[in-house]
């Protein structure tokens, strides 16, 4: 019989997953933005109420209900973000046996690689995921005039899924399995298991990691993975001399390195997995993660460096000059701009970014290596303030590990910037997710001091 605790988390998550198919239908009852904020607040409300759950029964409600959540991301095409039609069409080439890095898309001599998905015809070119090539071709693959930038484990995954579909829809799926898969893991990672859900049933998981399929989420699901045999490897042999624990290490070195050979985001979760590192002498699990790491990311690139020479680097460079990470891009850095000039932006973001690394690497707990993955990883992307949304998916997995609800304002202020764009939209959005992130602890430990004096009180 369902008690009643249960059947209210029920019905908010059924109210939930209901709001999330309408927001992918976008249906016109609401405009996005208002869906968005219905998300939330529904998303909300069902987390509140799974932790009123009794505990036997928060797994399988937090994993049929991030089923659900991933679920309804797959009722239409993509609909804030193309990069989909990149993945697929890196897929084919490789299926093709050529090498991703070495042709432009719009190239003719991939001409016979060409279908009406990725290549419309006859259709007017006028759709808001199209756009012309060089030569007047219609194509739904975006920058179709310079090569790839996505890294050789995110390919290994584009050709992995080309096979089911080799269209749009299989790589969505593969999204969607890669959602869930995550929140299986974060189950069993995660010391309390109703934090799972503020992975599983957010929002952004809908629309992010399903409907628009981006592959980030391949980064955060191995990252969830290296972090959890990190934290394992302190418990069974932190000394160095565990030999269970080196096998640890090595595994989380491996899988943090092929997160970052997925997205290159995921590097910021390092020094997390090294926390307190300058606390301590370094051990022999210290070097297996940093070595292994190293190796895997190296490795990945083999062989595509091997088919493609130097051109496995595709369009990263370009892509680094055309968002402004390199000058300080009227689009990047809002919060800095508006304490320094832009010259000295790029240095004041990697300063500060760089003082936050040693302090993880110097007091970071080395039991709970995703606190200080979320702390390096939200500062990164409040310094840079980044206006693609999915950028915020890893500090999402971090936090559903980690505890810190307060870190999920920072991939809200990427969604409010994504819809609004303008410096003043980043400066507001961002700056806004910054008095999130410093004022709910500071009252959490004020709460956390009045109840102390109550105990002591009543003693």
């Amino acid at each position: 019989m369902i008690s009643r605790t249960v059947l209210r988390c029920l019905l908010a998550l059924a109210a939930l997953v209901t709001a999330l198919a309408l927001t992918v239908a976008r249906s016109g009852v609401l405009p996005l933005p208002g869906w968005y904020l219905l998300d939330v607040a529904l998303f909300v409300a069902a987390v509140l109420l799974l932790r009123e759950v009794p505990g036997d029964r928060v797994v399988p409600l937090v994993l049929a209900g991030g089923v659900a959540v991933a679920a309804v991301g797959l009722l239409a095409p993509p609909r804030t973000s193309d990069d989909a039609y990149r993945y697929v069409w890196d897929g084919r080439v490789q299926a093709a046996g050529i090498s991703p890095y070495a042709h432009t898309p719009d190239d003719p001599a991939l001409a016979r690689l060409r279908d009406p998905g990725l290549f419309p015809e006859g259709d007017g070119c006028t759709g808001w995921d199209e756009r012309r090539t060089a030569a007047g071709d219609c194509t739904r693959i975006n920058r179709p005039a310079v090569h790839t930038v996505y890294p050789p484990v995110a390919q290994a995954w584009f050709a992995a899924v080309h096979p089911f579909g080799g269209g749009v829809r299989g790589v969505q799926v593969g999204g969607a399995v890669l959602a869930v898969a995550t929140t299986g893991l974060l189950l069993r990672v995660g010391r309390q298991k109703w934090r799972a859900a503020l992975w599983g049933w957010f929002p952004g998981v809908t629309v992010w990691a399903v409907n628009d399929a981006h592959v980030d989420t391949l980064g955060v699901l191995l990252t969830v993975a290296g972090l959890g045999c990190a934290a394992r490897g302190r418990a069974l042999g932190g000394d160095g001399r565990g030999l269970r624990g080196d096998r640890q290490a090595l595994r989380a070195g491996l899988l943090l390195g092929g997160a970052v050979a997925a997205k290159l985001l995921p590097a910021l979760a390092l020094p997390g997995a090294l926390s307190g590192l300058l606390a301590r002498r370094p051990t022999r699990d210290d070097v297996l993660l940093v070595g292994s790491a190293l190796g895997a990311f190296a490795l990945s690139y083999l062989p595509y460096v091997v088919a493609s020479g130097t051109s496995v680097l595709g369009y990263l460079p370009g892509y680094l000059r055309e968002e402004g990470y390199e000058q300080g891009h009227i689009d990047r850095f809002g919060l800095l701009r508006l304490l320094l000039p832009d010259p000295l932006l790029p240095w004041a973001a990697a300063l500060v970014l760089t003082a936050v690394v040693v302090l993880v690497l110097r007091r970071g707990d080395p039991h709970r290596p995703w606190a200080g993955a979320l702390l390096v990883t939200g500062t990164a992307l409040l310094l840079v303030a980044p206006s693609y949304p999915w950028y915020g998916l890893l500090v999402v997995a971090l936090v559903a590990l980690d505890g810190r609800w307060e870190w999920l304002a920072v991939p809200a202020a990427g969604q409010a910037l994504y819809l609004t764009g303008g410096q003043t939209a980043q400066q507001l959005s961002y700056g806004a997710a910054l008095c999130v992130v410093l004022l709910v602890p500071l009252l959490r430990q004020r709460h956390a001091g009045r109840a102390s004096v109550a105990v002591g009180a009543e003693k």
